[in-house]
């Protein structure tokens, strides 16, 4: 199944007369774009946005998966047009994981259930992705909207991505967007280790870690239509995403990681050991000898975490080895000539290579 948004160019009256390769041979065909949408209690808003993106996209697939809703989602997802099917483990990331494993596609566009994404922009976005060969096209949200983007989660999420941005890489703005248009190569080779909301954080620091080329795209943000309920909490989610911001720092980043543990041991080691060792010069005693037991031990485990900060740091390499060329045994998105079309390109003017 193809998108008409990509279109091959036209075949000239001349393609292929001389032997030479066509455009439409040369660029190849269009790719095959799945929406995947996964939700929870959003009868109120699922039917308009599987209508939207089918409109938007017309030869994609609308894939909804269902999270356990109590309300008439998965009636209304199905009488709109789309595939429905479900996934017990609750939480958007253990959806995600379960969409990304199982849907074959070339281009995958991930968008909320909740009717606030702009639709109209997913055909440029798909655009963008495979025209200029790239892994993710992160969806920024823009709105004026107060009800829409709440302060709290404004100011929260300019907190967590700059977070990201200052250990990671400063390449993506709007970090928690749920709007996003991937690759195959991104989808098949992302582990989804995630559970809940903080998967966006998750997929961002995929893309950053392994050096994918990215991009970012702004788009309209609206609210909720009525009848529709927001499944977020600031402060429960922003420490869910805090936590795993940590976590990803000591898997991905274990060096600066124990070293700090290490930096912060050590220094409580030598407030504690100084006093008792200008003690022992003046008069020959250890008089608080807790303390010096004390001073000893934060050391030997200031040490103990440098090491293995150490050793974490040649695995963690041996990893991220691993994942690149899992990644790079995927083909890259994008227009691809075949192998005749390149042999054919590489042979000089009197047919010899």
């Amino acid at each position: 199944m193809t998108v008409s948004t990509i279109d091959r160019p036209a075949l000239t009256p001349d393609a292929g007369a001389s032997g030479t390769p066509s455009a439409a041979a040369a660029v190849g065909p269009a790719p095959t774009i799945a929406v995947l949408i996964p939700c929870y209690n959003e009868e109120a808003a699922i039917g308009k946005v599987v209508q939207d993106f089918r409109a938007a996209l017309p030869d994609a697939i609308v894939y909804v998966y269902d999270n356990n809703s109590k309300d008439r989602t998965v009636e209304v997802a199905r009488a709109a047009g789309a595939v429905v099917r479900s996934e017990p483990l609750q939480g958007k990331g253990n959806v995600m994981r379960r969409m990304f494993a199982d849907i074959e596609a070339d281009v995958y566009v991930l968008v909320d259930g909740d009717d606030t994404y702009h639709a109209a922009s997913a055909p440029e976005l798909v655009r963008r992705l495979w025209d200029e060969q790239l892994d993710m096209v992160n969806g920024a949200r823009v709105t004026e909207i107060v009800a829409a983007y709440r302060p709290g989660h404004r100011f929260g999420n300019l907190v967590l991505t700059g977070m990201v941005a200052k250990i990671f890489g400063s390449r993506i703005g709007d970090m928690l967007s749920g709007y996003r248009v991937f690759s195959r190569r991104f989808v098949k080779s992302f582990p989804a280790l995630a559970s809940g909301f903080e998967t966006e954080t998750e997929l961002t620091v995929h893309a950053l870690e392994l050096r994918m080329p990215i991009a970012e795209v702004k788009t309209p943000y609206k609210d909720r239509p009525p009848g529709s309920h927001s499944k977020l909490n600031t402060i429960r989610d922003g420490i869910r995403i805090l936590r795993t911001i940590i976590i990803l720092v000591k898997e991905e980043r274990p060096l600066p990681f124990f070293s700090a543990a290490f930096g912060l041991l050590a220094l409580l080691s030598v407030i504690l050991g100084v006093p008792v060792i200008a003690t022992y010069f003046q008069t020959g005693l250890v008089p608080r000898f807790p303390t010096a037991l004390l001073a000893t031990g934060l050391m030997l485990l200031a040490f103990l975490s440098l090491t293995c900060g150490l050793i974490l740091d040649t695995v963690t390499h041996g990893r991220r080895e691993a994942k690149r060329m899992s990644y790079l045994s995927l083909r890259a998105p994008g227009h691809h000539r075949p192998l005749a079309a390149e042999r054919g390109a590489g042979t000089c003017e009197d047919g010899r290579r």
